[in-house]
């Protein structure tokens, strides 16, 4: 019986044996390789091709999403499924976009780990219900959308908090002020300030609120400070 060949990713030692013992138990898996940060996970990829990348989201050097992204570009026969200790909306919208076939929990029972697996090797969406959920409501979204709305086919992804924090923008709300809103913390906030300024192609807040006025991003009667 051929065994799947996997890639396990994780900075944490502990870890990283402990999936690799599970998945070494099994008849028709086995782990090739263990790297502990960006880097090495992508030159360990290179080198081993292996079908799947267990790929944790939070790592040194070069995080998940970067190495999924690098991986995904370089060599897409391969499947990456990422996982993380927390449900982070965020995340999930841009691991997906990196070019991850799944999303998994670390607190996931061995049974659902292992399934899970199995699946994203076969090319299956591996996907927790609540994330898969909000994946479709913001698909829903993007799909209700007018078909008049210029540059829909281009329009950037942005998740729920991202529109929230977009629309504080617009208002001309400062980053402490959008963070006591929206009871997130001022590191949180910059992040998402960060995210929307990428996914937008903007170099600033007023061309982020002119871009969202001008696309149709937000549906909001709030005014921008930022008339010129």
């Amino acid at each position: 019986m051929k065994k799947s060949r996997i890639l396990i990713a994780d900075d944490h030692d502990l870890f990283r044996d402990g999936v690799a013992s599970m998945i070494n138990a099994q008849p028709n898996l086995e782990v090739v390789g263990r790297a502990e940060d960006g880097l090495e996970v992508f030159s360990l990829a290179r080198e081993l091709e292996p079908d799947l990348i267990i790929m944790d989201v939070n790592m040194p050097i070069s995080d998940g999403l970067e190495a999924t992204r690098l991986i995904h570009n370089a060599y897409p026969q391969i499947s990456i499924l990422i996982l993380t200790v927390h449900e982070e909306e965020e995340k999930l919208f841009e691991a997906i976009k990196a070019g991850a076939i799944g999303y998994m929990l670390k607190n996931s029972n061995s049974d659902d780990f292992l399934d899970g697996i199995r699946r994203a090797i076969d090319g299956e969406a591996v996907l927790p219900p609540m994330l898969a959920r909000q994946l479709l409501e913001e698909f829903a979204i993007l799909a209700s959308r007018p078909k008049s709305t210029p540059n829909e086919d281009t329009m950037p992804l942005l998740t729920s908090r991202e529109r929230e924090v977009l629309e504080l923008i617009m208002a001309d709300a400062t980053n402490k002020e959008i963070s006591e809103r929206l009871s997130i913390s001022l590191y949180t906030t910059k992040s998402h300030v960060r995210n929307i300024l990428s996914k937008l192609q903007v170099a600033s807040r007023k061309q982020a609120a002119r871009v969202a006025l001008r696309d149709g991003l937000i549906s909001n009667n709030t005014s921008s400070s930022d008339s010129t």
